[in-house]
């Protein structure tokens, strides 16, 4: 069991090398844009900086390739190059079908395994030279494509439908679960369609009149790249040199509430990060609630402060949840590394 979950660990983070890069990049670049631009009460408006429209999408075609470099070099580590052809397929579908970084990771993995499973069918000696460049990519990429469609794709939809009306159900109880739950669904998918549920649904309330439910998601949104590039600034030597990088680019992306600056780290460790985040987020955004912090802008992160009710408040929450992170996360690795270090006596 340990070495399935070794070797899964170093496919999560031969695909995660490749895809920091895009992350520093788009990451870089939207940050920018968008610490530039006048900001409104109804978010960052481009309407009359076409220079910064400009940077701004040229950072989003860099980010959106993050899915599918993931997913891709996922498959590659696993199977190598006829991994890629269905690896890439199968991200490019997940960022489709709104299934987030983790539907790249499951695409990434199913990818790899169903050209393993492929090359080993025995096949005529004519057809050999050709399997790795034709054969194994066609069929893996409709494999992998009909399983992300037909399997992965319906359930997100459905999953989203159910979670908009649970929240809504829950409007009507106590603020301070509401926030939790928010703040907990913000930062379990970092974009992916849990992420999405919760921030529309904040985003919805904004025209109900009700400001609160979005302040506790802007205060959530930025608290996993601000906590875990938190974190490779308190605890340097748990962190690799790669780590130190994409730590920088989440700091800059989580001023501006991109919570997908977080995303190399959930990829390579999701079992220690992804817990951690969700519980950062949730205490943001209770903090927030409790502050009485009010969002009047579709947006989260430090950028939106001119528009948030209570702003000390705001800024208190994005602190304590990013401390949060920051702290359990470097705890959680100085006890792996701990534990790695008796395990190897």
């Amino acid at each position: 069991m340990g070495g399935h979950i070794s070797r899964a660990r170093q496919y999560l983070l031969a695909g995660v090398s490749y895809a920091i890069p895009f992350v520093a990049c788009g990451g870089i670049l939207i940050a920018a844009a968008i610490a530039l631009v006048p900001m409104t009460a109804t978010g960052p408006d481009f309407s009359n900086a076409p220079l910064l429209k400009t940077l701004l999408d040229i950072g989003s075609a860099s980010f959106g390739l993050l899915v599918p470099v993931l997913a891709g070099y996922i498959a590659f580590g696993m199977a190598d190059r006829p991994g890629l052809a269905p690896g890439f397929v199968g991200g490019a579908i997940a960022a489709q079908v709104g299934a987030g970084f983790l539907g790249g990771i499951v695409a990434g993995l199913l990818a790899g395994f169903v050209v393993l499973q492929v090359r080993k069918l025995r096949v005529p000696s004519f057809l050999r030279p050709v399997m790795p460049i034709l054969v194994i990519p066609v069929i893996g990429s409709v494999v992998v494509g009909f399983l992300m469609y037909r399997v992965v794709g319906v359930p997100i939809q459905q999953l989203m439908a159910s979670l908009t009306a649970w929240l809504r159900e829950m409007s009507t109880g106590s603020s301070v679960v509401l926030a939790l739950v928010l703040g907990a669904m913000i930062a379990f998918d970092m974009g992916g369609p849990v992420n999405k549920v919760a921030f529309f649904f904040g985003a919805a309330m904004i025209k109900e009149g009700n400001f609160a439910v979005m302040g506790a998601c802007a205060a959530a949104i930025c608290v996993p790249p601000l906590g875990l590039g938190l974190a490779t600034l308190l605890g340097r030597k748990l962190w690799s040199d790669e780590d130190r990088d994409a730590g920088w680019a989440a700091l800059a992306m989580g001023m501006i509430g991109i919570t997908e600056g977080a995303i190399p780290f959930a990829a390579s460790d999701p079992a220690r990060v992804i817990p951690t985040i969700m519980l950062g987020s949730a205490v943001a955004a209770v903090v927030a609630t409790l502050g009485g912090v009010g969002g009047h802008a579709p947006h989260g992160g430090p950028i939106v402060l001119p528009v948030v009710d209570h702003r000390l408040a705001y800024v208190v929450a994005i602190v304590a949840g990013s401390l949060t992170v920051a702290l359990v996360i470097n705890a959680l690795k100085k006890l792996g590394t701990a534990r790695r270090g008796r395990e190897a006596a």
